[in-house]
């Protein structure tokens, strides 16, 4: 965007916008123009006033658009996070906006889930092959005795795996299948039936060819359409696009397919306090209409439904995860540019980068939390 053309819904001099930019900077040691990794350099004056202007969201947009930068942008937000000054001054109108439409609307219908998935999980399968593991896992690796993300990936299946003690007399549900990943583990190490649903089209039908053969079948439909009867289900990075007005009727819907000594995995980014909706830049250019749960209105939506045996939090895990995708996304950024061009490299660098140093500010947390229908006579053992 170029100085001409930028907004003026509300209007702070240069100067003003900059002096208070350069404070809140300062609260978090990131100095502008300076030389450290974490600095960031400003090539454009506006940046000021846009950022002031309109929060989180010029903050993003105005990275994209090449008007300032950082050597590391996964130090930068770690500081930023780390320091709170990301809810100072940071709402902007599109923020607002969100809010708004966050109390007064339900976010997650089933039509306005969709959009997340054309926007997002419908991108061309290349793009996701160029940074991710072999499974296609799009979701925390277990970086537990392991600094490879292939071995931290097959490590997350296994531990959801062990579980949900699975085995070869199981019929699972995969809510939220991706491309199939944990369906194809758990049918080819474990001998399971799983039967995956996800309402992206290019997740079906990759996930119908990456499953041929096996005991797998893939639907494509919305979860509040699952009908049959299941040993095990999980909900494996899926619940974040529910929105909290559907969180139990999520679990509800759980409870009516599983079996009365059933075993219930979510694994989930979670959220320290309880909110509306998400992120606002991450919202408009990432996940639409998504949110992150919190521990209470998880508690909530499983209240009088499930017993809760295990909650297991590995959100240091997300941190290389996310620097991993990052190097391969980088790596492999050549191969796939001309169909993608230079301001999506900037905003997929930024997205992740920017949970990356969410994740190392301990901003996020990521959950596996296993359910019963009944709670298991003589309890159950955590498996870590």
């Amino acid at each position: 965007m170029a100085d001409s053309e930028t907004p003026t819904r509300r209007k702070v001099s240069g100067s003003a916008a900059e002096r208070v930019v350069r404070d809140l900077l300062t609260r978090a040691d990131v100095a502008i123009n300076g030389t450290r990794p974490w600095d960031i350099v400003v090539h454009n004056k506006a940046f000021y006033a846009r950022v002031v202007r309109d929060g989180a969201v010029g903050l993003g947009e105005s990275y994209m658009d090449g008007w300032w930068d950082a050597a590391h942008l996964d130090q930068f937000f770690f500081r930023v996070l780390r320091a709170g000054i990301d809810s100072v001054g940071m709402k902007g109108l599109f923020a607002r906006l969100l809010a708004f439409k966050s109390r007064v609307a339900n976010m997650q219908s089933r039509r306005r889930a969709k959009k997340v998935a054309r926007q997002h999980y419908d991108l061309s399968v290349d793009l996701y092959e160029s940074f991710l593991d072999p499974y296609n896992q799009y979701t925390c690796g277990y970086f537990n005795g392991t600094d490879d993300l292939n071995v931290a990936q097959e490590k997350k299946l296994d531990l959801i795996c062990r579980k949900l003690r699975l085995s070869s007399s199981d019929r699972v549900l995969d809510i939220g299948c991706g491309w199939g990943g944990f369906a194809r583990f758990a049918a080819t190490r474990y001998g399971a039936h799983v039967t995956g649903i996800t309402i992206s089209d290019e997740q079906y039908r990759y996930a119908r060819q990456h499953c041929a053969g096996l005991p797998v079948e893939i639907h494509k439909e919305d979860y509040r359409e699952v009908s049959g009867r299941y040993d095990k289900v999980l909900v494996c990075g899926m619940i974040e696009h529910v929105g909290y007005k559907n969180f139990r009727h999520l679990m509800e819907v759980v409870r009516r397919v599983i079996a009365d000594t059933g075993l219930f995995l979510i694994h989930t980014i979670g959220s320290d306090v309880s909110t509306r909706h998400g992120n606002p830049w991450s919202e408009k250019y990432i996940f639409p209409n998504s949110m992150l749960p919190s521990i209470r209105q998880l508690g909530a939506a499983i209240e009088g439904l499930f017993t809760m045996e295990d909650w297991h939090n590995f959100s240091a895990s997300y941190d290389p995860t996310l620097m991993a995708w990052f190097r391969n996304f980088d790596r492999n950024w050549s191969a796939i540019e001309q169909k993608y061009g230079s301001r999506f490299y900037r905003m997929w660098k930024y997205y992740l980068l920017s949970f990356a140093g969410a994740f190392r500010a301990r901003s996020l947390q990521l959950w596996q939390v296993v359910l019963a229908t009944r709670g298991i006579p003589g309890g159950y053992e955590p498996v870590r």
